[in-house]
């Protein structure tokens, strides 16, 4: 099963667990959730009504768990670590996981020092394990560890759930791309109407240059065509000028009428 199908299936019972709970009640899910080893999106659940109602009541402190898990980071969890409930394990390492995800999105090269700081790792080792056994089998980014340059090069990384401020950028940016792309069916469109033309004035600039041939075969045809009778007729006055001809076949007559002419031994 992939990564985002198996989002999905936790997203779905998440919703559907917390949607039947209210107040206090709801502390269970939101731990569980943030705990889970394989979730990595809250705006679903953030989005329940019951969960809102939690602002400003003494059970609010869950919403502001939920809220740092979807957006924030671990150093804003150290920030503000006064007035949220301590992390256990699982959470905390999946809100270093996040943070990881939230760098990627603005940087394909993540220098060690910024991760060790971000992540409040001691030591590069550490990081680099951390990376690798949490982060890379994990599924949620891909990459190499750069030890000569000392950084991690991001190829892919698995995207967290939207900041409310981050919605105006990404509705613009969908916009530019509609555009862009409403432009560029047009002139497709163009070019494909363009080519269609092209084609089948070359369709009939080669039935004119077809037709063009047949009728010079056809009038060559006509010019040196001649008929059987007058082939015949030439062909007849062809054999009698050549027998009539001085120097011709002598005829047999004439032959018979000159005297002949008596031979007279050679003596040597």
């Amino acid at each position: 099963m992939d990564i985002e199908q198996k989002q999905e299936e936790l997203i779905d019972h998440f919703v559907k667990q917390a949607s039947s709970l209210t107040g206090s009640a709801l502390s269970s899910v939101v731990s569980d959730a943030t705990s889970h080893p394989s979730l990595f999106a809250f705006s679903e659940i953030l989005a329940l009504p019951n969960l809102l109602q939690l602002e400003g009541t003494e059970n609010a402190v869950y919403l502001d768990v939920l809220r740092l898990f979807a957006h924030g980071t671990w150093s804003d969890y150290k920030s503000n670590a006064g007035r949220l409930p301590q992390l256990v394990p699982d959470q905390a390492l999946k809100l270093r996981q996040l943070t990881v995800l939230t760098l990627a999105e603005t940087n394909k090269i993540l220098p060690y020092d910024q991760l060790m700081q971000e992540l409040d790792v001691a030591n590069v080792r550490e990081l680099e394990d951390f990376l690798i056994n949490e982060c890379m089998y994990a599924g949620i980014v891909r990459g190499k560890l750069d030890q000569l340059r000392k950084c991690f090069e991001v190829q892919f990384a698995a995207g967290r759930d939207p900041r409310p401020e981050q919605l105006g950028s990404m509705i613009q940016t969908l916009s530019n791309w509609l555009v862009t792309s409403d432009n560029l069916l047009i002139s497709i469109q163009e070019k494909m109407s363009w080519a269609d033309k092209m084609t089948e004035l070359n369709k009939q600039h080669k039935k004119e240059i077809e037709d063009k041939v047949e009728d010079v075969k056809r009038a060559y045809s006509m010019k040196v065509k001649v008929p059987p009778c007058k082939q015949a007729d030439s062909d007849f006055r062809g054999h009698e000028e050549i027998y009539s001809e001085p120097g011709g076949v002598m005829d047999y007559e004439e032959d018979r009428s000159r005297p002949k002419r008596r031979r007279h031994p050679i003596y040597r």
